[in-house]
């Protein structure tokens, strides 16, 4: 079965690290054409995009800050330049934030994860969405989490950005569907990435963490990216306005396996 993915113009946010880099590579491996969009030091995007060009995909390094309206327009301008404009908009940079409780935590530090996590999304599904009503395709797919249903103490900014996030894309593919252009969320559960290394590379704390896990396992960056694929693909034509879940089980809440 085969995804046509060949020759797509693709923009991954936060493409130069995690899963994103893994989504980048993973479309650039079928052939589509990625833009790797990174924030500050060029080397590592510029490095992916040599090497996707070194096997015969078109690949550019593009820099823009998230939470700034005028550089993410940029951005897609100099896609605009490039390609002609854009199919596929994978909307994965974001950040945890730095851990508080609520009655804790320093605005500016809140508000620093809404700006890049929710703020950030739109942003870029807005100038995607531009483009894509008319033309009339186009998908957007954004990353979420399974903490946009599971609370997660310490990190309520984080936790209210994932669920903002899923209602944005459910209102974005609302409004959309209608052109002929699908949105739709991601939600990783535990992968096996820098963002949570402190849980994963500590014996304690993967054991721990396999509890939460019915599949019993850690997810990969690649369980994600393939999924991406997917949802990007016409295999999903008929899927919009959703988040799917790639998390082992571990919205299944497995501690209630043996009873309540």
């Amino acid at each position: 079965m085969e995804l046509n993915l060949r020759d797509k113009r693709v923009l991954v946010t936060g493409g130069d690290g995690g899963l994103g880099s893994a989504m980048a590579e993973a479309f650039a491996a079928e052939g589509a054409r990625v833009a790797i969009n990174y924030r500050g030091e060029p080397d590592i995007a510029e490095r992916m995009a040599a090497d996707f060009k070194a096997v015969g995909a078109d690949a550019l390094a593009v820099e823009a800050d998230v939470t700034d309206a005028d550089g993410i327009a940029a951005m897609f301008g100099r896609l605009d330049e490039a390609w002609g404009g854009i199919d596929v908009l994978l909307n994965n940079a974001g950040i945890d934030g730095k851990a508080g409780k609520g009655w804790e935590i320093a605005v500016e530090d809140w508000t620093r994860v809404i700006d890049v996590n929710l703020k950030g999304a739109f942003l870029c599904a807005r100038e995607a969405l531009r483009r894509m009503v008319k033309q009339r395709a186009g998908v957007i797919v954004s990353t979420s989490s399974v903490h946009e249903l599971i609370a997660w103490s310490g990190y309520s900014a984080y936790t209210a950005s994932k669920a903002g996030l899923a209602m944005l894309t459910k209102t974005l593919a609302q409004e959309a569907a209608p052109h002929g252009v699908r949105v739709l969320a991601i939600a990783p559960g535990a992968i096996r990435t820098p963002i949570n290394r402190s849980v994963w590379s500590e014996p304690e704390g993967m054991r721990d963490l396999l509890t939460k896990i019915p599949l019993g396992r850690i997810g990969e960056p690649e369980d994600v990216a393939n999924m991406a694929l997917v949802l990007a693909s016409d295999l999903a034509a008929y899927v919009t306005g959703t988040t799917i879940f790639v998390d082992g089980g571990m919205t299944d809440y497995p501690e209630f396996a043996h009873g309540g």
